[in-house]
């Protein structure tokens, strides 16, 4: 008989047939004469209940049915006697598929630490808070494709190995075949990367966007959605050694159409995961207001998870320019009052309180900032007519500042190549000037990070728990 998962049992009115089950033991309680075992498979947040009569199987299948075993379940499902759920399984054959000590088995049915759950990350998803969190991760990433297909765009596929680095920043992995222990030298004394497998120096990528912008020079639309890495020695609750990023790229689109196409993206995603996700993020919620009320007043969020996700959904994006964002900020009572922890002055790059000030006191709504410092964003940004500015933006959202960032790309090759000059990066991108050497035409894109996207979405304070594995510094366990 084939197996039927726990959510399609679980919504079934189909009472007094025969089904088949299997999962993983989250509780078990009972009596010497029934035992009422509760099972998930991962399908869904809640477990099914499973009812044995302990008189019918033999004692040593009754003594495996710990926490944290996997069983196989023959039965009927019935109606539930119980108010708690709708439906319920009578076992009438019980196979182990796999034991689990209950001594040593980690995931008691109790309360645990995330900084606990993390040591163990091979087990964590087997948690109700950990399963809800990726079921949702699964629903964004799906809702990425789909939102992108629906509007003509196609996947791109960007190098993760890449011999550039998009930001500038010099925060990159090296790859290499060379013997680390006799690095080969050349006659300066250099190491002589003419003798590695790409004869040149190569890194992990930090970005697609480099070549996506190659990809919406041919086909118009196209979007990325791949790992992206960065070696920054930072052990924040907001950055991660590898994550995932999803950066469109569209030819022909100016900065007001990267910004429109950017906030109808983001209300979709919000509104798919609302429409499809209504279980976990129930879940997720209370652990929300659970945690946010432990918190000290100050650092407590005034708007709930859902609430949140509504308030993005519902409200039309505030468009400012940076200029008129830090004369808001320096006429404010938090800057009066000397409340910021960072100075606020023109040429600043904006940090996540003065992100957070703008959204969540001033404007109420979410914020697009635009035309930013052509000195704190990256060289391929289109300069504006005065000299001092880019058609840079970014997306700002409660509780989280900046989650996404962007700008129309510089088209005109003079422009673009005495930034690259100025930068030294000049010889390494001639394959990207030349795109404005031949043909070249406006276009813009945007990058969002999928794991600041999880992570809003969910509720999470620390971006290590919405990905599977995090690689962090002196970090890289499973």
């Amino acid at each position: 008989m084939k197996q039927n998962a726990i959510r399609h049992l679980l919504q079934s009115t189909d009472f007094d047939r025969p089904v088949v089950v299997q999962g993983w033991v989250r509780n078990r309680r009972g009596s010497k004469s029934v035992a009422f075992v509760h099972l998930n498979d991962g399908s869904c947040l809640a477990n099914i209940q499973v009812v044995v009569n302990v008189e019918e199987f033999a004692e040593e299948i009754i003594k495996k049915i710990a926490v944290g075993a996997c069983l196989e379940v023959e039965g009927k499902l019935l109606a539930s006697q119980g108010s708690e759920q709708a439906c319920e399984v009578l076992a009438e054959k019980l196979v182990i598929l796999g034991e689990a000590d209950p001594e040593k088995y980690p995931l008691q049915p109790k309360a645990h630490s995330l900084e606990f759950l993390r040591e163990i990350a091979h087990l964590r998803p087997r948690t109700a808070t950990f399963g809800a969190i990726f079921r949702i991760r699964h629903h964004l990433g799906f809702a990425v494709h789909q939102y992108f297909h629906e509007r003509g765009f196609f996947y791109w596929q960007s190098p993760i190995i890449t011999a550039s680095d998009a930001e500038g920043a010099g925060e990159t992995f090296r790859v290499t075949t060379l013997p680390l222990a006799q690095m080969p030298k050349n006659e300066t004394g250099a190491i002589d990367f003419t003798q590695d497998f790409f004869g040149r120096e190569a890194n992990l990528t930090v970005s697609g966007q480099l070549e996506a912008e190659l990809g919406a020079l041919g086909l118009g639309l196209v979007y990325t959605f791949g790992p992206t890495f960065r070696a920054e020695n930072s052990n924040t609750t907001r950055h991660l050694a590898e994550f995932w990023m999803i950066e469109p790229e569209m030819a022909f689109y100016d900065a007001k159409d990267n910004q429109d196409l950017a906030e109808d993206f983001l209300k979709y995603l919000i509104r798919f995961v609302l429409t499809h996700c209504s279980e976990d993020l129930a879940f997720l919620e209370e652990r929300f207001q659970k945690e946010n009320s432990q918190k000290k007043k100050e650092e407590q969020s005034e708007m709930g998870l859902i609430e949140k996700l509504r308030f993005v959904l519902e409200n039309e994006f505030v468009r400012i320019s940076y200029t008129e964002a830090i004369d808001i900020l320096q006429a404010s009572p938090y800057h009066k009052k000397k409340k910021f922890k960072f100075e606020v002055k023109w040429g600043i790059d904006l940090q996540s309180e003065h992100e957070r000030y703008l959204v969540e006191k001033h404007f109420r709504k979410p914020v697009i900032l635009f035309d930013y410092p052509k000195e704190i964003k990256a060289f391929y940004m289109k300069q504006n007519e005065d000299g001092k500015t880019v058609r840079a933006m970014d997306i700002l959202f409660p509780g989280i500042g900046e989650i996404v960032g962007g700008s129309q790309r510089e088209e005109v090759l003079e422009k673009l190549q005495a930034r690259t000059d100025a930068l030294g990066l000049t010889q390494n991108l001639w394959w990207y000037l030349e795109t404005r050497r031949f043909g070249t035409a406006p276009h813009s894109g945007f990058g969002l990070g999928f794991e600041r996207l999880v992570q809003f979405v969910t509720g999470m304070g620390n971006i290590r728990d919405v990905i599977p594995y995090p690689r962090s510094p002196q970090s890289a366990d499973f």
